[in-house]
């Protein structure tokens, strides 16, 4: 990753409020970071270089294991320096990119490429995920030892899911054998016909929906699958009450986890009343009782982590009759702002959870970062929780706009963000400065 050799060689965050579950870490702390890791936790640090952040609070920086940054092919809409700079303004510092693009990362040339322009670009840790399956069709599998050697952190049939149950189990079996994680986008296409989720609001407005048991076929046969193959398989944007619960059965019996998105935990089907092709998504806004369910399964640890499924599109291809508008929203940098807003201060999630959820158990799970512990990457996030801001066009730094949360009020917002020592996103610049 570029931009590492600007950290200092030392620095101390002072009197920050330390919050690591992982570590239970949860109180005022300063916090020495020497070459790019976590040196010293402890009361009266001092330091040649100092960063005093009082009245903030400062997290394990935040991981996402489902990103869509559109290289390459689709820079109009993201690139890796835009998506990386977006996910480093919402306190994310590790990524993991998808590979639904414009060619589609299912080679080993592309994924080396594409590692190559990571290290030069990206603001943050990138990871790069290829293809389960040659050009995301679901029929013949990649060459998955070969993208390993090359680079490939994982490997997802995300964006269209595998229709054929029989090249999801071989896939599974390929995967293990080379040692590489799973990320399934469960879908059933012969279910999923429609645009929204179908129920009151799709009938009222006349618009063609998919049944939740779309999701919920697919990922019964990915578990199921997962089982008995015995590959590390996730399940991502999980969004219906009994797409969770089968994930909890299935934890005992494979070595399975989950996701759920920022969106589906609050955002309902509500709003397919507002005819607006800004809230197309895949999967659909869910009704309130698949948002609680979903909601109580990440309380409960059922659901492992969030990850946002940041999706930005061109103005023209959300600015269409909603049967015509591409699915997909921004996600990184309203993320921990949303949830904080909408669950933790109505008491539904404590900020402890939420912090592993979007720090400790991601990073966990890519094997890099999610802590605040001494000798581990100094990856940070600091964030002020009492400021009120309303999401905007011009508050946003990703290349698209398609938030779903466009002209809503929210409560905290990041004020810097840390990677690998350096201060890689510092929002209020001069008045946040590194002080000698």
């Amino acid at each position: 990753m570029s931009g590492r050799n600007g950290a200092p060689e030392e620095l101390v965050i002072r009197h920050a409020h330390v919050l690591d579950p992982g570590n239970r870490l949860d109180g005022v702390a300063d916090v020495r970071l020497r070459e790019g890791r976590v040196a010293e936790v402890g009361e009266g640090l001092r330091g040649a270089c100092e960063l005093d952040v009082d009245g903030l609070h400062l997290f394990p920086g935040f991981v996402d294991v489902h990103a869509h940054w559109r290289t390459p092919g689709r820079e109009d809409e993201e690139s890796i320096e835009s998506g990386s700079a977006a996910a480093a303004a919402g306190g994310f510092t590790g990524i993991v990119m998808m590979p639904n693009t414009e060619p589609v990362v299912d080679r080993p040339l592309i994924v080396e490429s594409l590692v190559r322009r990571v290290e030069k670009e990206s603001r943050v840790r990138a990871y790069v995920s290829a293809a389960l399956h040659a050009g995301l069709k679901g029929e013949r599998l990649t060459e998955m030892r070969l993208l390993r050697e090359t680079g490939a952190f994982c490997v997802s049939d995300d964006g269209l899911g595998t229709a054929s149950a029989g090249v999801l189990r071989n896939g599974m079996l390929y995967a293990r054998s080379a040692g590489l994680p799973v990320i399934l986008h469960c879908e059933d296409h012969a279910l999923a016909t429609g645009v929204v989720h179908d129920g009151a609001y799709a009938a009222l407005a006349g618009i063609p929906g998919s049944p939740a048991s779309a999701e919920d076929a697919a990922t019964a046969t990915a578990l199921v699958l997962a089982a008995e193959t015995g590959a590390k398989v996730h399940i991502t944007h999980v969004s219906t009450a009994l797409s969770a619960a089968l994930v909890g059965f299935f934890k005992r019996r494979a070595d399975v986890s989950a996701d759920t998105t920022p969106h589906h935990l609050t955002l309902t089907d509500g709003l397919v009343a507002t005819l607006d092709g800004l809230f197309r998504v895949n999967p659909p806004l869910r009704p309130e009782k698949d948002r609680d369910g979903v909601t109580d399964a990440l309380r409960d640890g059922v659901l492992d982590f969030v990850a946002t499924d940041h999706a930005p599109h061109a103005p023209e291809e959300k600015e269409l009759p909603f049967e015509e508008a591409a699915p997909g929203f921004l996600g990184h940098e309203t993320a921990f702002a949303a949830l904080y807003t909408e669950l933790v201060l109505r008491g539904t999630v404590s900020l402890p959870r939420l912090v592993e959820a979007m720090s400790c158990s991601p990073g966990r799970w890519v094997g890099e970062g999610g802590g605040i512990l001494v000798g581990g990457p100094a990856d940070l996030a600091l964030i002020d929780l009492s400021e009120e801001w309303t999401v905007g066009r011009e508050t946003l730094v990703s290349r698209s706009s398609n938030s779903p949360y466009l002209g809503r009020g929210l409560t905290s917002r990041v004020v810097g963000t840390i990677v690998g020592g350096e201060l890689v996103y510092d929002r209020l610049g001069a008045k946040f400065g590194v002080r000698a």
